[in-house]
């Protein structure tokens, strides 16, 4: 058994403690608010602020973990590599989750170092660097936070007029202490797709099926399991995906976001270094093996005989369109049990706010169903929950 320190506990956290625990593992879970979704299942739970440094030694002292997790960004990272050096295996390396937390060096990694295809960009610490930026890149752009979750403080700036309302927009989303944005050429893309990539101990790094996801304002609405690329595409990204997670070293999952164009091929766009929100559609069973997993077992050095697809399936999320501090409760829920083939996973979040995620619908079907078809009822299942 293993003791593990879990930095963030949202859903996918949560999904991976019950991986953790059903592989005889030991969990505190942390959060900066109580009764986070992970911590609801975990053995032990920490609230505190894992951006102070200080606060984060004292729990790593406290617990003496042997693993830690990082599952969220806004972290003080920066102390992972003290964490490493003492013998505590941080996954999937303390220098694949320093470049990955931050755009700015993940970004510069991929397009400057490895030579991969990105878009084009630059750098705004200031709303004139960002108007300058803005007015180098072109019309139209995508103005981010270097480092943010789930789309806050993403947004498609059209002209000019829009670019102070993308600065400040940009500098409420962002996440920790580092207020700086990148600017980035809109790229005409035919399909977004996560590829879900798994480097190991000791073995080959292996791939998932290439699942497509459909994003709004920066964040994922629904995902799906296989999506049909050409192979010469996908071996394009096989590739820059493995060069990529090469460099950041470390064993565990990967979500690897491109963008494919039939005109210009494929084109790097982020990197999560733990299970992606979009890989939950692989809690419908498309996989042999789930995206948390497969997390767990390449952290652990367990085997990974195969990666195989078993059936098509889809994920569409439950929002919140009320924002409030009491305990969330939802209506709808006997019709989702009413369709066939159908799971319904409600995070567990302890409030909401307006457009928070707080479940996610699954749909699946045997291989070579109509994706299209399956698309649709998920989105409509979801549609039937009711959060109040």
């Amino acid at each position: 058994m293993k003791k593990i320190l879990l930095l963030g506990s949202g859903e996918l956290g949560k999904e991976f403690v019950i991986s953790a625990q059903r592989k005889g593992q030991y969990i505190i879970a942390c959060d900066s608010y109580p009764d986070a979704p992970a911590m609801q299942l975990a053995d032990e739970c920490e609230v505190f602020d894992m951006l102070n440094g200080s606060e984060l030694d004292r729990i790593v002292e406290k617990h003496k973990p042997d693993i830690i997790v990082p599952e969220i960004e806004a972290i003080r990272t920066e102390r992972l590599y003290n964490y490493e050096k003492d013998g505590i295996l941080v996954v999937p390396s303390a220098r694949a989750v320093n470049y990955t937390m931050n755009r700015k060096a993940i970004r510069d990694l991929a397009a400057k170092q490895l030579g991969l295809k990105t878009a084009k960009y630059l750098y705004a610490t200031t709303l004139e660097e960002l108007k300058e930026a803005a007015f180098k890149i072109g019309f139209p752009c995508i103005v981010k936070p270097l480092m943010s979750s789930s789309g806050k403080g993403q947004s498609l700036v059209t002209s000019a007029d829009e670019v102070e309302k993308a600065w400040e927009y940009g500098c409420s989303g962002s996440r920790g202490d580092i207020k700086e944005l990148i600017v980035e050429e809109f790229i005409h893309f035919d399909t977004e797709i996560t590829l879900l990539t798994v480097t190991q101990k000791d073995g080959p790094t292996l791939f998932c099926p290439p699942i497509g996801h459909i994003q709004k304002g920066g964040d994922y609405r629904e995902s799906f399991q296989p999506v049909l690329i050409d192979p010469e595409h996908l071996k394009e990204a096989q590739d820059m995906a493995e060069k990529v997670t090469t460099a950041l070293t470390g064993a565990g999952i990967w979500g690897v976001e491109f963008f494919l164009s039939h005109k210009n091929g494929v084109y790097f766009s982020e990197l999560s270094p733990r299970p992606h929100d979009t890989g939950m559609v692989t809690l419908a069973g498309t996989q042999n093996l789930n995206e948390f997993e497969l997390h767990l077992r390449a952290m652990l050095g367990l085997p990974i005989p195969c990666i195989k697809l078993e059936r098509v399936g889809v994920s569409a999320v439950v929002l919140s369109t009320i924002a409030s501090e009491e305990q969330p409760r939802y209506k709808g829920v006997e019709k989702v049990c009413a369709e066939e083939d159908t799971y319904l996973r409600l995070f567990g979040k302890p409030y909401t706010r307006i457009n928070r995620r707080m479940g996610v619908v699954l749909c699946y079907a045997p291989l070579g169903s109509d994706m299209d078809v399956l698309r649709d009822k998920a989105k409509r299942i979801a549609a039937e929950i009711e959060v109040y």
